[in-house]
């Protein structure tokens, strides 16, 4: 069992900056990618940014410039540091990981943060 708990979300104005952290604990092996994604209601779940272990950095264009993810490995803590926030990244934040083990994928998410940007 693996669980992941988000933490650093928060209300903030238009223009300023949140880091969310993520940690995971439980039985890990060793996640094959790290992320995070949001959702406002209504709408579906969208990827804000990954980090592969091995790999390229996928960032959404709408973030890009902006939000930076980071990874410490040796802890299973995943990063997301965000400038220059809008109203529009508005959303519940979720930490996501993978990891595959004797061939079978696993996809976690954690619990969500609420990210408010207004003035």
């Amino acid at each position: 069992q693996v669980q992941l708990v988000e933490s650093g979300g928060g209300l903030v104005q238009p223009g300023g900056s949140l880091r969310l952290s993520c940690a995971a604990s439980g039985r890990i092996v060793s996640f094959d990618v790290m992320g995070w994604y949001r959702q406002v209601p209504g709408k579906e779940r969208e990827l804000v940014a990954t980090m592969p272990a091995i790999g390229r950095t996928q960032y959404a264009e709408s973030v890009k410039g902006r939000f930076t993810i980071s990874r410490e490995n040796g802890k299973n803590m995943v990063y997301l540091g965000m400038n220059i926030l809008k109203p529009e990244d508005t959303a519940v934040y979720y930490c996501n990981a993978a990891e595959r083990v004797y061939g079978r994928e696993y996809n976690y998410w954690g619990q969500g943060t609420q990210v408010t940007v207004s003035s």
